[in-house]
């Protein structure tokens, strides 16, 4: 009797703690929303002062001991104050400690870049930073490049400021990432090694066509009434590109010449670097069938062209993604990466081209080169050769090519920083059920020191359960990792409405060993409203291989869906998956996706949200196009195959499609297109604008986005 009060309390105890359990607002879980940033893991930014340890926050700053993990105050934002002479304390957060060997911390006051010493509690150097944008500092010389007015310009260390070009425009672009960001280009200068020689990005649109973009007035300003013209440059695939040159300023004589690379037609320069002696820039050149790469090396004074040290061809596509890297110990060597062999990996060369070895080689993908450990000349990479979905860290002797993993556990997504002399690194990482964890590793083998351990924010909240596995692709034999995110209070004896969340495009992906399985937040909400929520990475997506890539080659969406197929198929095999509610969502190429899905299969789909989406291959932009369907002229059978106009007509079930109004990315004539076809169908979408907004909804709209998606789904699917 007494056993039976017992097991009672203990229901009746764990009952009013289950409904003492929160529930999850958007404003909660949605990144614009007011109260997110207290829902995500705590984080400590940690930096490197040579191989001194540093955690930083906005007040202070304290010394890490890499051997306990134990810390000691160094200084506070006061102090600096007063050391630099300062009228208000800095924001430390945004500080950092660029020199291994000197004690100088660059911090950032007013409208001032300063050096500040905390040894001898003195500013060293100061610059002004007024009126920079695409700012480019280097520690060496302390020479920064930045765009003004279009162009280009240069302040010297002594503070002495240059205009290097004159006829920057809309048309004419110096200085900033050129092709629309592919090949891995995110900025468009690059200093030499010693900071007294810079490269530089020239790229000629006035040849583009203008995309007619708007700007919507506000609605509270009476002073504008019109709409107001905003064009964007945008080179559709099969029309005119742009066209790029290499500049090389020299900073002392302010002389610029530009690379001898011929006639820029129609071709593509990408991931730019410096020999170590700041005497050759080297580059790959891509033709714009994207076919054919080469690694040429430059003459830096004269911009004449000296070698091809390297070149790759394929009958579908090659896609440098990363520039080559000089060994720090010895300048006669570089290592380059390439998917040459099907898995991205690392290969030594000697300067002059010659391949000496492949360093990494196996059935998985080097993710990143993160550095070098000097001391054991060895080369620091992220993986996911220890399971496709994880991300793991590992020293790879360049002598032996000796692999040895360096982080603290064997699962989870591991990113590192590493010290001065790359014998440390600082490992950030979590798991799926780990919010975060930070360790102290030294690449000597021993064992990692714990500095962190982040406390569960949803630990007061009800939250689902999340689930992984994986399925067979609709080859038969290729394994699709999966995430499922089940509703909150399962009930296997229920069947629920089940909403298949997919982007399914390249150089992304969805599920991996993060926390939660790297759920989206948004599934969270959903799962808490009674849906189940069933996510998969199909051929296509990333970190998977070239040939898993490349299956989609010239038919973007056809092998997708047959992969999503066989993922609703093991849905049907669920007994709780209500396959009469299946809806699907998705945003810009998930968007092109959920409109392909919905109209060639619409007896399955019963709803779906598109957002953003593509809705003819030939109207998106010339480098992503043309890579993945060559162009309309030459593949005129996948561009009709993949347009989702012709299949308007097939539209059955509920469909929402949403856009920004200024999409410079996916523009607004997709979305209008295939509204247009569904008049002359005779289907009936619903249409839903943010004016202003660009490819993704900004700040709280971004709230007022996913509540409109959820509310959808409730009114249709529920």
């Amino acid at each position: 009797m007494k056993r039976f009060i017992y097991c009672v309390a203990v229901v009746l105890l764990w009952s009013v703690s289950a409904s003492a359990q929160k529930a999850f607002t958007l404003e909660d879980l949605n990144f614009g929303g007011k109260n997110y940033r207290n829902m995500l893991p705590k984080n400590k930014t940690l930096t490197w002062m040579g191989n001194q340890l540093m955690h930083i926050e906005n007040d202070s700053c304290w010394k890490v001991d890499t051997k306990t993990g134990k810390q000691s105050l160094a200084f506070t934002a006061e102090q600096v104050k007063e050391w630099a002479g300062l009228e208000k304390a800095p924001m430390l957060s945004y500080a950092s400690f660029p020199y291994a060997d000197k004690s100088l911390m660059l911090i950032y006051a007013g409208e001032e870049r300063m050096l500040v010493d905390v040894k001898k509690h003195c500013p060293e150097w100061s610059q002004s930073y007024k009126g920079e944008t695409s700012t480019d500092w280097h520690k060496g010389s302390r020479n920064v490049a930045f765009v003004k007015d279009a162009n280009l310009w240069v302040t010297t260390a002594n503070g002495e400021s240059r205009q290097i070009t004159t006829d920057g425009s809309r048309d004419i672009v110096y200085a900033q990432a050129v092709h629309r960001n592919e090949f891995g280009i995110e900025k468009g200068t690059f200093w030499s090694n010693n900071g007294e020689k810079l490269a530089f990005y020239r790229m000629d649109q006035s040849m583009v066509a203008d995309y007619p973009l708007i700007t919507v007035p506000e609605i509270y300003d009476s002073t504008h009434v019109e709409a107001t013209p905003a064009p964007e440059k945008y080179p559709m695939a099969g029309r005119t590109s742009h066209k790029v040159q290499v500049g090389v300023l020299d900073v002392a004589t302010g002389k610029v010449i530009y690379l001898d690379t011929g006639d820029p037609t129609d071709r593509y320069f990408t991931n730019i670097a410096w020999s170590l002696d700041d005497k050759l820039i080297y580059m790959f050149e891509l033709n714009r069938d994207q076919n054919d790469c080469r690694l040429v090396s430059y003459d830096a004074t004269t911009g004449a062209k000296v070698a091809e040290l390297y070149r790759e061809t394929s009958d579908k596509y090659v896609e440098p993604q990363n520039p080559i890297v000089f060994l720090p110990w010895d300048n006669s060597k570089f290592i380059m990466q390439s998917q040459k062999d099907g898995y991205n990996h690392l290969y030594l060369f000697n300067a002059d081209g010659t391949l000496l070895k492949q360093l990494t080689s196996g059935n998985w993908v080097v993710m990143e080169l993160m550095g070098f450990d000097k001391t054991r000349k060895a080369v620091i990479i992220a993986s996911n050769e220890i399971n496709p979905i994880q991300r793991n860290l590992f020293s790879v002797d360049v002598a032996t090519g000796k692999r040895t993993r360096v982080d603290e556990g064997g699962k989870g997504w591991h990113s590192g920083v590493l010290s001065g002399d790359g014998s440390w690194l600082v490992d950030y990482y979590q798991e799926p059920d780990v919010p975060r964890n930070i360790a102290i590793v030294s690449n000597d083998g021993s064992k990692p020191v714990r500095y962190f351990t982040a406390a569960d924010p949803w630990a007061d909240y009800k939250v689902p359960e999340y689930r992984c596995g994986s399925i067979k692709a609709a080859d038969g034999v290729t394994d699709l990792y999966y995430r499922m995110v089940m509703p909150v209070d399962f009930d296997p004896a229920q069947k629920y409405p089940t909403v298949v969340y997919v982007y399914g495009g390249p150089h992304a992906h969805n599920v991996d060993a993060r926390w939660h399985y790297c759920s989206r937040s948004w599934e969270t909400y959903m799962a808490q409203k009674g849906y189940l929520l069933f996510i998969l990475d199909n051929r296509g997506s990333e970190n998977r291989g070239r040939d898993f890539e490349q299956a989609t080659f010239r038919q973007l969406g056809q092998e997708e869906m047959k992969d999503q197929m066989q993922g609703v198929e093991f849905l049907r095999s669920l007994p709780y998956v209500d396959m009469e509610r299946l809806g699907v969502h998705g945003w810009s190429f998930g968007g092109f996706m959920t409109i392909s899905l919905m109209t060639n299969y619409p007896d399955v789909f019963k709803v779906g949200v598109a957002g953003g989406p593509v809705i003819d291959w030939k109207w998106y932009e010339v480098m992503y196009g043309e890579r993945y369907m060559d162009t309309p002229q030459s593949n005129p059978e996948g561009y009709a195959r993949t347009s989702l106009i012709h299949k308007a007509k097939d539209l059955k079930g509920r469909l929402q499609v949403i856009i920004g109004l200024n999409d410079p990315t996916v523009v607004p004539q997709h979305a209008y297109s295939f509204l247009k076809a569904c008049i002359g169908a005779d289907t009936q979408p619903d249409f839903f604008v943010y004016p202003g907004q660009g490819h993704n909804m900004a700040g709280h709209q971004s709230v007022h986005l996913h509540e409109r998606i959820t509310r959808y789904f409730d009114d249709y699917l529920k």
